[in-house]
């Protein structure tokens, strides 16, 4: 068994100048957010959910992306909107949210 039922990586990457990357996408802010949320939602620790910063994930061309295990799903989002909906229904509902999943 897991230590945690969900392990999410956020790419956090930041690239030189003008370089395609998650983190000229607001990628920390919405780790941040993700893990606060886990907080305040009492889903955090042994047997939870762990949110984490990655680095480079390499598929800034996709981004920002975040992936999801143990389920290897991963994702793109816009906004604190998309987040929230990966929260509850992955994470809580235990539904892949099709329309933000990456092939």
């Amino acid at each position: 068994m897991s230590y945690f039922k969900h392990h999410v990586f956020f790419c956090t990457n930041q690239r030189a100048d003008c370089e395609t990357c998650c983190n000229n996408q607001h990628a920390t802010e919405m780790q941040t957010y993700a893990k606060d949320r886990i907080g305040k939602l009492g889903l955090k620790g042994k047997g939870k959910i762990r949110i984490n910063k990655a680095g480079c994930l390499d598929r800034c061309d996709e981004g920002p992306v975040l992936v999801v295990y143990p389920e290897e799903v991963w994702y793109t989002y816009v906004d604190k909107e998309d987040i929230d909906e990966i929260i509850d229904r992955h994470l809580v509902e235990g539904e892949i949210v099709d329309r933000l999943r990456l092939p």
